[in-house]
């Protein structure tokens, strides 16, 4: 799953979204950069994960 992440600038950013993907249980995280992440998880997990980027402070979306 792609997720376009608003709010991402720097890569501070871009390492506190990868700690709080990687909190996840469930979650493999492929990539993270600014703007995005590319993670696997299942559909139950999916929602966990965009909580996760929601609790670090930027805004998820996912992308097709």
């Amino acid at each position: 799953m792609t997720i376009a992440i608003e709010g991402m600038h720097c890569d501070a950013c871009v390492r506190r979204v990868r700690m709080a993907l990687e909190k996840v249980e469930g979650v493999t995280v492929r990539e993270v950069k600014v703007g995005s992440a590319v993670v696997e998880a299942d559909a139950a997990k999916q929602a966990s994960a965009l909580e996760a980027i929601q609790k670090a402070g930027y805004q998820p979306h996912i992308s097709a």
